[in-house]
């Protein structure tokens, strides 16, 4: 059973909504964070990456619980259908959580790298000495050519969670509206295919959270100083 296109479209048009006015108010919370606290916007990226990374191991995890809950589910041969139900939902809604803070995240760790490389660019400018400033801007190119792959590699992550969270809220709606043995045989063929889009998931969030480690690698190496 699947959601009506219209009302699937108005809850990804409402998060949406929500997505860009938090990040609005994230804006305003990280220039004043670093005018009042001296905190750099490259420290503030750093932690939002190790979030983001923190929160896609959590939701990699939190779906292959969900799986093997779905997978006991579809194994159902008789006892009391409205726990395991009620069980399965708990799990779809700690995934919908944890899929909402990585959306979150990495929304966040966009809006930081622009700012941050925004003003980097701009600040080299300001350098007398040639070779600092050489400096500076190789090593921002480099930041800039990791951010890419980072970004890209969490946008692809990202873009695998809805379709996957879509599928499992559809089988537990259609469970709810059919407590009944009938309606387990209706979903054991489900599985497999729900099997392999959460596997293909956490493949690709598993190169995503590489990334996020060499970005970090990359942000927190020590600057060379010029030799003398």
């Amino acid at each position: 059973m699947k959601l009506p296109v219209k009302h699937t479209q108005r809850m990804g048009l409402s998060r949406r909504l929500g997505r860009f006015l938090l990040g609005r108010c994230r804006h305003v919370y990280y220039r004043l964070a670093e005018s009042t606290t001296g905190t750099h916007k490259r420290e503030f990226l750093v932690a939002r990456v190790e979030d983001a990374r923190t929160g896609l191991e959590d939701t990699k995890e939190q779906f292959q619980t969900a799986l093997e809950r779905f997978g006991a589910l579809v194994e159902f041969d008789g006892g009391n259908l409205g726990t395991l139900y009620r069980a399965l939902k708990r799990e779809f809604d700690r995934s919908d959580q944890m899929a909402q803070a990585v959306h979150s995240h990495i929304d966040t760790i966009e809006e930081l790298a622009h700012a941050l490389f925004t003003e980097w660019e701009l600040e080299l400018d300001l350098y007398t000495n040639r070779t600092l400033r050489s400096r500076s801007r190789q090593k921002l190119k480099l930041t800039q050519r990791h951010y890419q792959h980072l970004i890209k590699a969490m946008r692809k992550a990202e873009s695998r969670i809805d379709p996957v969270l879509n599928a499992f809220r559809d089988q537990v709606l259609f469970l709810k509206h059919n407590l009944n043995a009938q309606a387990i045989a209706a979903l054991q063929h489900e599985l497999v295919t729900v099997s392999n889009d959460i596997a293909a998931m956490i493949k690709v969030m598993e190169h995503s959270i590489l990334q996020a480690d060499q970005f970090i690698r990359t942000l927190e190496e020590p600057r060379a100083l010029p030799e003398k």
